[in-house]
């Protein structure tokens, strides 16, 4: 990740540390995210009823707070192009930035006597709190951990804050192979200037979003198993249980508030002593410990205001699919757009395929469309089975995919095969025949080979030819293989493995000789895409770990995925997007003929 020399003018904090790049782009990558397509914050009455929209004109909007005094609003927003805070008066007017930089801001919290505001930033190169002085406008790094530490909380007396923390987290992952990382945070707490820092729940599993009491003597919060952040953000959608508990600062001792199934988030501690809080799923809701239930719905990070008359929150109010959105990149070299899953152009660019689901996981369809995500059709579909991750050939004449059921221990027993249809959706035919997890394919230069991962018991990358319908092992091993892509001149294929540890991407010839590992993260590197002029590779990077509490993103496995572009030999990587969602599956928009390697 960059870190950013950041300068503060008037309420602003911006930052000036991008290299002077072309101000036109030279390439246009296109990738799928998990975001909401737009979110817009409400300000409601206490128990969530009589919700109206904040601001008129929503612009992914999120984690609303309201200022001691209850006059301001401050909440972020990328209205901009990049994750910011702002602040408003309750009646939306004197909207004005507080925190603006080309990195992650999020999650702000004014102390008790407003001259000091809390919040996330990723500007140091992980998600960090830190403090901006509202009269001086300095700005200061809080925790400073290579770790995440998210959701500042200011105890009463303004002289401590609360926050989450996966600083002493395993991150495991399970089963072996699994790409998602089973986040586990504690609570901790730290003086304003810095000091002192200390854990307060040591059992090793999730505790977020902490809450002081009014009296400053206590903390609650959401707390789960490892277990159950895998099905909380399961893109199967699984029901998981969390449970809302608070712990006495000083002696540890805790107790839980709640108890049963679903999940329980973002307690907040009202000014009669109670504890309000939300339920997810279905029939989840506004609720409050020892009181009546509130509107049901969706209640994102909610936040009641001191007098406990109101609250806000946010939800997401656009849900089309696919989106097809402009997106802010770090580099302007590389212009960004928001598409579908797993998007493949058609050589003149002018048309485009992906998957028709945003968690691309399930039962999922082709569709086709023109570039600019217009005049949307389904192009292929199966009843029974999943066709997934579509590559169109680049004589323009025909689709590849995966046809089955893909997700081994989400979906019970998966097999799948190697498909392809012509760009009409007909001529359909099955390329394997069964006996393997066989996917995501992907075309040679000169359309006649393709090459595919094969996972289950065998794992491996195989190539297909096309004429003999043969296939024959290029590398094999007890690794997990995927996401493979041949280069447009045809002499390397990347793909993306776990051969050293945790996925990393590498490069190897056709032939099976000269296998090189590109990426050396601490975190997943996968889903690598070439340049049209085999110069840079786009790839979904997650060594910049969480930027903020995974089970505040339903469904939504990698929420710490950002898109990052290296040269063809790995050196040269840096980020294009700096976000809390997972983002994956870049592609290019075809620039011209291919060059280079």
């Amino acid at each position: 990740m960059k870190t950013f020399t950041c300068i503060v003018a008037s309420m602003v904090l911006a930052c000036s540390a991008l290299p002077a790049w072309a101000a036109e782009p030279k390439y246009e990558v296109a990738f799928a995210s998990f975001a909401p397509i737009n979110s817009d914050i409400f300000l409601a009455d206490a128990d969530g009823s009589h919700a109206r929209p904040f601001l008129p004109d929503a612009e992914l909007d999120s984690n609303a707070s309201f200022s001691p005094d209850g006059k301001w609003v401050l909440f972020t927003s990328r209205r901009a192009g990049t994750s910011d805070i702002y602040r408003a008066h309750l009646d939306g007017s004197g909207l004005e930035p507080l925190v603006a930089s080309p990195a992650y801001d999020d999650q702000a919290a004014l102390s008790p006597d407003g001259r000091s505001l809390a919040f996330v930033s990723s500007r140091g190169g992980q998600a960090d709190i830190w403090i901006l002085d509202l009269a001086s406008k300095a700005v200061r790094n809080l925790t400073h951990n290579p770790a995440g530490d998210f959701r500042p909380s200011w105890s009463p007396d303004g002289q401590w804050l609360a926050f989450s923390s996966d600083r002493e987290s395993s991150h495991p992952r399970s089963p072996k192979g699994d790409f998602s990382i089973r986040h586990s945070t504690e609570i901790y707490v730290v003086k304003a200037d810095g000091s002192s820092l200390r854990r307060i729940t040591q059992d090793g599993q999730f505790g977020g979003s902490p809450s002081w009491s009014p009296d400053g003597a206590k903390l609650a919060f959401y707390a789960t198993t490892i277990e159950e952040v895998r099905n909380i953000t399961s893109p199967m959608r699984l029901r998981g249980i969390s449970q809302i508990e608070v712990i006495d600062v000083e002696t540890g001792a805790r107790q839980a508030l709640t108890s049963g199934p679903g999940e329980k988030w973002s307690p907040h501690w009202l000014s009669s002593g109670k504890v309000g809080y939300v339920t997810g799923g279905p029939e989840g809701g506004v609720e409050t410990i020892s009181g009546p239930s509130g509107a049901r719905g969706e209640f994102n990070s909610p936040s009641w205001s001191a007098d406990g008359r109101h609250m806000l929150f946010h939800r997401e109010v656009d849900k089309t699919w696919p989106p097809d959105r402009r997106w802010v990149s770090l580099d302007p070299r590389f212009a960004l757009k928001r598409v579908g899953v797993f998007p493949s152009y058609s050589p003149s660019g002018d048309r485009r395929v992906s998957n028709d689901k945003t968690a691309g996981i399930l039962h999922n369809s082709i569709l086709i469309m023109r570039a600019d995500g217009s005049q949307a059709s389904v192009l292929f579909s199966d009843p029974q089975k999943s066709a997934l991750a579509p590559s169109w050939s680049r004589q323009g004449d025909r689709i590849a995919f995966g046809l089955g059921q893909f997700f081994q221990g989400l979906q019970g027993p998966a097999g799948a095969d190697i498909a392809v249809i012509d760009t009409k959706g007909g001529g359909f035919r099955m390329l394997t025949q069964g006996g393997g997890n066989f996917g995501f394919p992907d075309w040679s230069p000169d359309g006649l080979h393709l090459v595919y991962r094969q996972a289950g018991a065998v794992r491996a990358l195989d190539i297909l030819d096309l004429d003999t319908g043969a296939s024959r092992v290029l590398l094999s091993g007890p690794a997990h293989y995927n996401f493979p892509t041949w280069s447009p001149t045809g002499g390397v294929i990347a793909f993306t493995a776990d051969i050293d540890g945790d996925y990393e991407i590498y490069s190897i010839r056709p032939d099976g000789s000269d296998l090189k590992r590109l990426t050396r993260s601490p975190g997943n590197d996968a889903h690598s895409a070439w340049s049209p002029d085999g110069q840079w590779i786009a790839f979904a990077s997650g060594r910049g770990g969480f930027k903020d509490e995974a089970l505040l993103h339903p469904a939504n496995p990698q929420p710490y995925g950002e898109i990052f572009v290296m040269r063809a030999d790995g050196s040269q990587a840096h980020a294009l997007t700096d976000e809390p969602y997972e983002k994956g599956s870049p592609t290019w928009a075809p620039v011209g003929p291919p060059s280079g390697r």
